[in-house]
């Protein structure tokens, strides 16, 4: 099996590093870029503004870090939109997505909603999968997307824009952490956000994919069958640890992202697992079935 080829290295994206702090996407929406660059990160986190001009109501969707800074840009942006923030929502229960939720909610006196009871908070609402919210002057779909986190959630625009937090990144492929994420539940995911039909990606992390959405998802499921056929081509030559199957399968990764890469491949390993394809081989090795 060949290595799948990213449609994004086609683009013209922005480099890394080169995001625009803020800007508008859509009439609906504007992003800003939170001061928390990292490998995991990359440019940082990315707080949406989304809103109907003119409702004067704006709601915020992945506040991110509760850092002073990046809370004075959103509140520069609310009010170069003249909208009050009225609802707080959250993909799932990550830091670097979920850390200003409660403290922001608290200050723009806005209830936060999230999948994860602990993140919407005591007086914040539960979503799941199917529900629609109406807010700011337009209705936003709440899409379940379980996967890199068990409580992961996207967000679907009346545009036909989906905000996918960290379900697909604007630059290289998302994690599935482990032991939390689930690796099928992760693939049915790509799968529905695909069957909408999205007119664009807006990412949690990196740029927003407005070219052709639909061959991202479709790259993210070959690149995940992929890894898995490299896993078991390693496999082939007998029972690895994690490691060793991590420093084969990610040699062109650098290496400071195969911590993240490990967490990866144990989901996919627990994945083989259940289909009978892989066994324990004892301590942290295994071998095929």
């Amino acid at each position: 099996m060949d290595a799948p080829a990213d449609p994004r290295a086609r683009w013209d994206l922005p480099r890394p590093g080169d995001l625009p702090r803020t800007a508008d996407l859509e009439g609906l929406v504007t992003r800003v870029l939170a001061p928390n660059p990292s490998g995991m990160t990359l440019d940082g986190t990315n707080t949406y503004v989304v809103g109907q001009p003119g409702s004067g109501q704006a709601v915020l969707v992945d506040p991110g870090p509760d850092d002073a800074a990046h809370l004075a840009a959103v509140e520069a942006v609310l009010a170069r939109r003249d909208a009050r923030c009225v609802a707080v929502l959250v993909t799932h229960h990550h830091g670097d997505h979920a850390e200003a939720a409660l403290p922001w909610g608290e200050r723009f006196g806005a209830p936060v909603a999230a999948a994860d009871a602990a993140v919407a908070g005591p007086r914040g609402r539960v979503l799941a999968h199917g529900d629609r919210l109406a807010l700011a002057g337009t209705t936003i779909g709440v899409v379940g997307t379980p996967g890199h986190t068990a409580d992961h959630l996207t967000f679907r625009l009346e545009s036909g824009a989906v905000l996918v937090g960290d379900h697909v990144l604007g630059r290289g492929t998302s994690v599935v952490t482990h032991p939390e994420g689930d690796v099928v539940a992760y693939l049915e995911s790509l799968r529905r956000v695909h069957d909408l039909g999205p007119s664009a990606l807006y990412c949690g992390h990196g740029p927003e994919l407005t070219e052709d959405p639909g061959a991202v998802l479709e790259y993210y499921l070959a690149h995940r069958a992929y890894r898995e056929h490299q896993l078991l081509a390693a496999l082939a030559d007998g029972a690895r640890t994690v490691d060793e199957l991590v420093a084969t399968v990610y040699a062109e990764v650098p290496r400071a992202l195969w911590p993240a890469a490990a967490q990866s491949t144990r989901a996919t390993l627990a994945k083989l697992a259940a289909e009978g394809r892989t066994e324990p081989a004892g301590g942290d090795a295994v071998r095929l079935a």
